[in-house]
């Protein structure tokens, strides 16, 4: 077989990071996560395809910040739940943030993607490999409430629409999140420093057990 025979046998099915990490798509493994690679890409991906008002472009990591913040509101919650929310999307800096239109039309690979990045990402942090299902559901409900105010302030979605698609918000307000695109630098930091907020509650709580 010659190279170019093998090549079209064995596409590459890994990434190369930034920390010089290279990361399996298909088998990923926990060793080759970073939350420095993980914090660059979710600030460098759009929600809702870009589509939304602002100067700069609504990141996923903005987006993970606002979740998180709901999350917080809405439930009692340790940190590693809190950190669990905050990662919620955090296998979209590899594969992207996909309007769920198109998700229902590709169906149930990327998922399965997707579902194998979440679970090394959440060994590589010492989080159980699977969320639970009643803390998913409450992230989700969280994720959805972030939803509806991005659908209305950014992407041009009637509160009527938004309400059919999201569900209408109850308990929190638009003045207890910062939903104002920010810089790409901006998203990175500040999500990299929840994400070091949240590791030190951690560490001070396995350290008081």
């Amino acid at each position: 077989m010659n190279g170019t025979a093998r090549a079209k046998a064995d596409p590459r099915a890994w990434q190369r990071m930034l920390s010089g990490r290279r990361l399996d798509l298909l088998n990923p493994s926990p060793l080759d996560i970073e939350l420095s690679d993980i914090a660059h890409g979710l600030a460098r991906v759009a929600r809702w395809n870009g589509q939304t008002h602002g100067e700069h472009a609504f990141s996923v990591a903005q987006h993970s910040l606002i979740v998180e913040t709901i999350f917080r509101r809405q439930n009692r919650c340790n940190a590693d739940e809190c950190l669990i929310a905050l990662l919620h999307d955090a296998p979209e800096y590899v594969i992207g943030d996909m309007i769920s239109p198109f998700k229902a039309v590709v169906g149930g690979g990327y998922k399965t993607v997707e579902k194998r990045l979440e679970t090394a990402v959440h060994l590589r942090f010492g989080l159980p490999p699977a969320t639970p299902a009643t803390l998913k559901a409450k992230i989700k409900k969280a994720d959805q409430v972030a939803a509806f105010f991005e659908a209305t302030e950014l992407a041009g979605f009637s509160h009527a629409e938004a309400v059919k698609f999201f569900g209408a918000p109850r308990g929190i307000t638009l003045e207890m999140i910062e939903i104002v695109p920010v810089p790409t630098a901006e998203a990175q930091r500040r999500f990299a420093e929840r994400f070091a907020t949240l590791e030190r509650e951690r560490a001070t709580l396995t350290a008081a057990v």
